[in-house]
């Protein structure tokens, strides 16, 4: 029994005596940070597609937007006003591929939902005479 207990003591002692503690330093070169960046915005302009699930009145647009934020946790979702209604939109996918697998599980919810590939917004030049 005092063998034991001798044991149980060292074995004990040992596992204090062999903790290890230290600390992590992460060096980064700066231009990470510039491409993350550049990477981000170039995505924000690129081309996405996006499923439409609702088109109406604005009242009713918020309110189908917060079930969509319900339904589906973590996808973008946004109000778009292109006259004369509004549009509820979820998701940013980069390919149709992903958007068609996506609009199978939306239309479960939403069976009138439908897959768009918004227009780039390109900024017109004046002419000059």
């Amino acid at each position: 029994m005092k063998r034991a207990v001798t044991l149980l003591f060292f074995i004990g002692l040992s596992s204090f005596a062999l903790a290890q503690e230290g600390s992590i330093t992460i060096e980064q070169d700066e231009k990470i940070t510039d491409l993350l960046r550049l990477y981000k915005s170039a995505n924000k302009s690129s081309d996405f597609y996006q499923i439409q699930v609702f088109f109406g009145a604005y009242d009713e647009a918020q309110n189908i937007k917060s079930k969509v934020e319900t339904d589906f946790p973590g996808w973008y979702s946004q109000i778009k006003f292109e006259s004369p209604s509004y549009r509820v939109r979820v998701g940013r996918f980069t390919t149709k591929l992903e958007g068609e697998r996506r609009l199978i599980e939306v239309r479960q919810k939403y069976p009138s939902a439908m897959l768009l590939k918004p227009e780039k917004k390109t900024k017109k030049t004046k002419k000059t005479k």
